[in-house]
């Protein structure tokens, strides 16, 4: 009897027992299991005694209530993220609006690119979540300070929609707003301009928040000198607030560029770049990398200087204006 957990006092041993006669046989087993499982090592036996009943009933018991939660289906799980943290009134307009534009410049054979950035990850012999097949297992350190990071790692994604390619810029410092914009120039200068040589306009589909966000002005301050060094229109889309999961990169591309790293260590900046470089698909997704060593600084501020200048170069659509503007070229800049 040390083996439990506390002594049952003589009014709760009354009242036990004086229930347990009360009830069905199937329900008895239950009822002694449910409190010889309480009671910890040993409460099958003490039970057993004190009710009256044998252990192989109390076993039995013990059984169909395990049985019971399986049928109800009852397994270890992690938390789901699936409550709506707010929604935008606006945002069945603007979905519809997007997937008109998508699908004009579709038509006419304009690129459509999803850009977004990746979380950040550190750079080191630090632990990353998930399971690879391997004769043993990769070594880190025993803790994941920060400290210990040799870097880090802010993968800027940009997806074609009409060709079904992704594409990783890797920086090294801060995802800002220069950050994204040079993200977006280095790929068509190297890669877009050679997929889509008689492209008039580039349309590209960002999320609400972050380094482009919608509702700040840094973003539509940087996006100019883009716009002028590439000389080609840049029609902005932006998905409403809370729905930046709905934003195409976020499901035909890093869910792939994930399933390619998980496990692996971001030992060294090379491997890194060979790990995202085998994202790829079954159905002809395929995917390149390179790295803007450029160091970003962060804590600009937008001056009232800036917010004049966006109203002369950019152009505001009709149509809910603070998500959806086109940004031109200007002539002699």
């Amino acid at each position: 009897m040390a083996a439990l957990l506390e002594p049952i006092d003589e009014t709760s041993l009354v009242h036990m027992c004086h229930f347990f006669q009360t009830l069905s046989e199937k329900d008895q087993r239950r009822y002694a299991a449910v409190e010889a499982q309480r009671l910890g090592h040993g409460g099958i036996t003490y039970v057993a005694d004190l009710l009256g009943c044998s252990t192989k009933t109390i076993s039995r018991g013990i059984d169909e209530l395990d049985q019971m939660q399986d049928d109800q289906d009852l397994r270890l799980r992690k938390i789901a993220k699936v409550i709506v943290g707010g929604e935008s009134p606006d945002r069945d307009t603007q979905f519809k609006n997007i997937a008109q534009i998508i699908e004009q410049y579709k038509q006419a054979g304009k690129p459509v690119f999803s850009v977004d950035t990746k979380a950040k990850e550190l750079q080191g012999q630090l632990y990353r979540a998930g399971r690879v097949r391997c004769s043993e297992p990769f070594k880190a350190f025993d803790h994941d300070f920060p400290s210990w990071a040799d870097g880090v790692i802010i993968p800027h994604g940009i997806y074609d929609l009409v060709r079904n390619r992704g594409h990783i810029n890797i920086g090294l410092s801060h995802d800002t707003t220069e950050f994204a914009c040079d993200s977006s120039k280095w790929y068509w200068n190297r890669i877009g301009k050679q997929s889509y040589p008689n492209a008039t306009s580039i349309l590209l589909l960002v999320d609400c928040g972050g380094s482009n966000s919608a509702s700040k002005y840094l973003f539509k301050h940087d996006l100019p000198a883009i716009v002028n060094a590439i000389g080609i229109e840049v029609r902005i889309a932006h998905y409403p607030s809370y729905c930046s999961n709905q934003n195409p990169i976020e499901r035909r591309f890093f869910p792939h560029v994930a399933r390619a790293c998980t496990g692996m260590l971001f030992d060294t900046l090379e491997h890194v770049v060979e790990l995202m470089r085998k994202s790829t698909t079954s159905t002809g997704l395929r995917t390149t990398v390179n790295v803007i060593k450029r160091i970003y600084e962060t804590g600009r501020a937008a001056t009232a200087t800036m917010k004049a200048v966006i109203k002369e170069t950019a152009q505001f659509h009709d149509l809910l204006p603070k998500w959806n503007y086109t940004i031109s070229p200007q002539i002699g800049q």
